[in-house]
C-alpha cells in the first residue's frame, strides 16, 4: 500500500434538509454522502496528501454514490460490497442553530466490518482511527483495536479522534473503550465534553497526554484549541467564520493536522492549518463539501477572489 494515510470506519448516504425548520415542512432534500473517516480522507487528498480509505456498503445505489464520489476526490477507495444495505442519516435544522441528525444504520453494510476486513497498510504513514466505527457492532470495535494493535507492530503512527456519538452508545458503555483507545495512539483528538466521558476531571489536555498520547490536541470549536506536541503547550484562538453548516468541522480540522504533519510542518502550523481548515468547512453546507484545498486556505485572508 502506498504511503499516507489510512482510515476505514462507516460512510453513509445522507439525506440533508434544503431549508430550516421543522422536517414536515421541508420543500427539497439534498442527498450527499457522509462519514467522519471518509471526511478526513478527503480533507487530507484535497490538501495534497495521499489517503485510502476502506469501508462496507451495500450492493445498492447509496454505495455506488459513496465509492463514485470518494474516488473522484483523489481517495483510494476499498470499497467492500456485501448483501447488507448502505447506512443513512437524515438531517435538518430545527432552528439556525440547532441541527438534528437521525441514523438509519442498525445492521447496515459499515457495522459488518471485520478485522479479516483489513489490508496490509504497513507502508502507510498515519492508521486513523475514531469512537465512532467501535459503537457499531463488536466485530467492528474488534476491527478497530486489530488495526491499531496492526499499525504499532509495523511501526505506523497511530491518530485516534474521539468523536462520541450519543445516539450511538451511553457514555457508561463508551467510556472504558475510549480510553483503552486513546490509551494506544500516537496522535488524539477530542472535544472538552468528549474527553470528559472517560477523564476524572481536570485539564484534557494533561489528561489525555496522561494516556500515553505523545500529540493531544482538544478541538474547541469557536474557542480554538489547546495541544501538548512532544512536551510542548500549544494555544490557536479560532479565526472568525460565517457558520452555515457546524457538522464536520472538526474532521476538517483533523485532516488539515494530519495533512500538514504527513508534509512535516512543524507543529505550530500543524495547528494553524486544522484552525483554518475547520473554519472554511463550517462556511459551506454539507458533510464534506466545504473541506479546502491549499489555494482556499490562503485565498481566505481575502474576501475577493480575483
Amino acid at each position: 500500500m502506498t504511503a499516507g494515510l489510512f482510515t476505514f470506519g462507516e460512510t453513509m448516504g445522507l439525506v440533508a434538509a434544503d431549508d430550516i425548520g421543522p422536517i414536515e415542512y421541508v420543500r427539497g432534500f439534498t442527498l450527499a454522502i457522509g462519514g467522519a473517516e471518509s471526511n478526513v480522507a478527503i480533507g487530507v487528498a484535497r490538501l495534497g496528501g495521499a489517503a485510502t480509505w476502506l469501508g462496507r456498503v451495500g450492493p445498492d445505489a447509496t454505495g455506488d454514490l459513496i465509492e463514485r464520489r470518494l474516488r473522484a476526490e483523489g481517495v483510494t477507495t476499498l470499497a467492500i460490497r456485501g448483501d447488507a444495505f448502505t447506512g443513512l442519516m437524515v438531517r435538518y435544522r430545527r432552528t439556525g442553530a440547532l441541527t438534528h441528525v437521525d441514523y438509519h444504520r442498525a445492521g447496515s453494510a459499515g457495522s459488518r466490518l471485520t478485522p479479516a476486513d483489513l489490508p496490509d497498510f504497513s507502508g502507510a504513514d498515519i492508521l486513523h482511527v475514531t469512537g465512532i466505527t467501535p459503537a457499531l457492532s463488536d466485530s467492528a470495535r474488534a476491527t478497530v483495536f486489530q488495526a491499531v494493535e496492526q499499525a504499532r507492530a509495523d511501526g505506523v503512527t497511530v491518530s485516534v479522534d474521539v468523536n462520541y456519538r450519543a445516539k450511538l452508545w451511553s457514555r457508561f458503555d463508551a467510556a472504558p473503550v475510549l480510553r483503552d483507545l486513546v490509551s494506544r495512539a500516537d496522535i488524539a483528538f477530542a472535544g472538552p465534553d468528549e474527553a470528559a466521558i472517560f477523564l476524572a476531571g481536570g485539564d484534557p489536555v494533561a489528561g489525555l497526554a496522561g494516556l500515553g498520547p505523545a500529540e493531544v490536541v482538544v478541538k474547541d470549536g469557536a474557542r480554538g484549541c489547546a495541544a501538548l506536541i512532544e512536551g510542548r503547550r500549544y494555544e490557536v484562538q479560532a479565526l472568525p467564520a460565517t457558520v452555515v453548516d457546524p457538522v464536520g468541522a472538526g474532521d476538517a480540522f483533523v485532516a488539515g493536522y494530519l495533512a500538514d504533519r504527513m508534509a512535516g510542518a512543524p507543529a505550530e502550523a500543524r495547528l494553524r492549518t486544522a484552525i483554518a481548515a475547520g473554519a472554511f468547512a463550517v462556511t459551506v453546507p454539507g458533510d464534506c463539501e466545504g473541506l479546502p484545498r491549499r489555494g482556499d486556505l490562503v485565498a481566505a485572508t481575502d474576501n475577493v477572489s480575483r
